[in-house]
Order: C-alpha cells, then sequence, then structure tokens
C-alpha cells in the first residue's frame, strides 16, 4: 500500500483491560481496499498532541475478515498518543490513518504456530491466531503478564480454546506465580512445540530475546523464527505525505541507474549517489509504499535482484531479511553502478 491517507470513523471503543483498550472502525466501500491488511500489521495514527499532531503505530488485533479493522492499544504511563486514546477516543470520532504496513505476518503455508506474546505483544498475534483458527490451522500460544488482571483479552482467549479445543492452546505466564521467564524454563516450556511450522514473538525486547533463545535451544531453527519489536518514530509521516516529494538535484553525482519493478511495469531511470531508493520513486511519480520513512516499520520493504545498496539505517529486518536481498527503501542509497529492484 502508498502513503494514503484514510479517515476512519471510530465504530466502538471496548476496554480490554484496566490499562487497554480495542478501537474498531467502520469502513466504507470507497477506502476498502486501502486497508486491506495481513494478520499481524499494523495502523499509523495521527493523534493530536499539545504541539500540533503527532504519528503513532498500533497493532491490528483483528483479523482479515472482520468486519472492523480494530487496534489495541495499552496505556503507556506518560504517553501522550496511548492515554489520549484511552481516556478520549469515542465512538462517532474520526481519525486519519496510513493504510496497514508491517512484515510481522506468517507465510501462507505455515498453518501450525506456535506464539509467544508479553503484555501488548498480544495485540498483533491475535490478529494471526484468529486468522489461523478460522482457516483451520492451529496455534499454541505462550502469553506473559505481570499478573491475571493483565491479561488482555482473557474472555476471548478462553472462547477460543474451549470451541477449538483440539487446535487452540494457551499457556499463561503470570510474573506474580512464576517469576520473569527465562532461559531454562522457557526453553523447557516450548520444547514440545519446536517442530511448529513458525514461531512468532512479539513483546518487550528482553522478553524476545530470551524467547528467541529459548526456541534455538529447543532446536528450532532460526528461519523459522519471526519476531515484532515495536519502534518509536521520530517524525511525522502525515506531515511528510502533505509535502510533494522533491527531485533529486541536477548536480548530484550519479552511480548508474535503477531498474525497478511495481505494479506490474518496469522502468528504468537514473539513480543519484545520495537519494534514497523511495525518494526516488516517489519524485518519479511511482505509487510506491512507506510509511515512517524511518527503518523501523518495514512498509516499503522491497528485493534487490540485482547490483548493491546500502541502508542508512534498519530496525526491523533481519540478518535471514537482509540475506535474501529485502532491503528499506527508504533507507537505500546504491553501492553500484547498476540495481534491480522489484516489489514481490
Amino acid at each position: 500500500m502508498s502513503g494514503v491517507v484514510c479517515t476512519l470513523r471510530v465504530a466502538e471503543v471496548t476496554p480490554e483491560t484496566a490499562d487497554a483498550v480495542s478501537v474498531s472502525f467502520e469502513t466504507e466501500a470507497g477506502i476498502a481496499d486501502e486497508l486491506r491488511y495481513k494478520p499481524g500489521q499494523f495502523l499509523t495514527l495521527r493523534i493530536p498532541g499539545p504541539d500540533g499532531w503527532v504519528a503513532r503505530c498500533y497493532s491490528l488485533s483483528s483479523a482479515p475478515g472482520d468486519p472492523r479493522p480494530t487496534v489495541t492499544v495499552k496505556r503507556v504511563p506518560g504517553g501522550l498518543a496511548s492515554n489520549w486514546i484511552c481516556d478520549r477516543l469515542r465512538p462517532g470520532d474520526t481519525i486519519e490513518v496510513l493504510p496497514p504496513a508491517g512484515r510481522f505476518t506468517p507465510a501462507p503455508g505455515h498453518r501450525d504456530l506456535l506464539l509467544l506474546a508479553a503484555g501488548s505483544g498480544i495485540t498483533p498475534v491475535m490478529s494471526i491466531l484468529r486468522s489461523r483458527v478460522r482457516e483451520g490451522g492451529s496455534a499454541v500460544l505462550v502469553y506473559a503478564n505481570r499478573d491475571e488482571r493483565s491479561v488482555i483479552f482473557a474472555a476471548e482467549l478462553r472462547r477460543l480454546t474451549e470451541e477449538y479445543p483440539d487446535r487452540v492452546q494457551v499457556v499463561h505466564w503470570l510474573e506474580t506465580l512464576h517469576g520473569l521467564p527465562d532461559l531454562g524454563r522457557l526453553t523447557a516450556l516450548v520444547r514440545p512445540w519446536a517442530g511448529a511450522d513458525a514461531a512468532l514473538l512479539c513483546g518487550p525486547k528482553r522478553f524476545m530475546h530470551t524467547a528467541a533463545e529459548a526456541l534455538e535451544a529447543a532446536g528450532m531453527d532460526r528461519s523459522r523464527v519471526l519476531s515484532e519489536e515495536y519502534q518509536s518514530l521520530t517524525s511525522n509521516p502525515f506531515a511528510e505525505l502533505s509535502a510533494a516529494p522533491a527531485p533529486p538535484p541536477a548536480d548530484e553525482a550519479c552511480t548508474g541507474t535503477l531498474t525497478v519493478e511495481l505494479d506490474g511495469e518496469r522502468r528504468t531511470f537514473p539513480w543519484p549517489a545520495r537519494t534514497t531508493l523511495l525518494d526516488l520513486l516517489l519524485a518519479q511519480d511511482l505509487d510506491a509504499p512507506f510509511s515512517c520513512r524511518e527503518g523501523s516499520c518495514s512498509a516499503c520493504t522491497c528485493r534487490v535482484v540485482g547490483g548493491e545498496v546500502k541502508l542508512l539505517r534498519n530496525s526491523v529486518l533481519m540478518e535471514e531479511d537482509l540475506a535474501e536481498g529485502y532491503v528499506l527503501a527508504c533507507q537505500a542509497v546504491p553501492l553500484t553502478d547498476q540495481v534491480e529492484v522489484v516489489y514481490d
């Protein structure tokens, strides 16, 4: 999806815990296509602040096919956007969003999943769980929280295990009972499911690191492990969208040419040395996908199939992604005379 701004009307705000709410949006026929998403993706919301508007990314907890796209937001102490959403947002309000983005989504062939989440990391995992169950797959969820009152979607998780006892299993890890998840105990816990098609992890960095080590110790290959880390935006993509992209300076040194395949069309043009791939494509009036423009969200991911590029910043792609040629267009500058890029 490209960086098109959609205005959505809030249909419902549902309390999940004392510190978390789910916000469901109405979708009109004219913008339904822009809001098509994969399980595990997120929306970027435009939120009012004391010094102007700010942008924040929130994961979708609904699954594709649900009548209303829904994000779930956990209150962060001192967090401007999360507190505004939890305290102020009401049904009937409108809010601007960017189209769904993110690569934290299982491959179509991955039907039997091991899911590990902590705290609000359950949000994209819930979307994945709902989607896989609906498609006939199975999932085991290990969900860590501080205490029982902190469990987001507690009732829904209970319903899923009761309705699909042969395909959904939920293991709760409560800090008040079990302490913090450690490598030894987590390894022993996940070992019976190390043969799952894939494992998906989301939560605080410490939890993600321990969970990834536990999966490796349990015998799961790293290529079958996908992690999602929340990154804070340092700029406002909505403000950047309002400005037309400037063409590259005419006198800037050019390393060669770019050939790009996007939306079924193949084009070739010069690529100035210090211009990012995304800026070049937008200056050529191509509808290239993007969101944060900071190397943090993966919305602009494409694949280099010829030549080489350098990433100025990367907070989301893993070594396995880079090895397969995936790059972030908003951070990629050319290293070779000729570069060929495709958008899958």
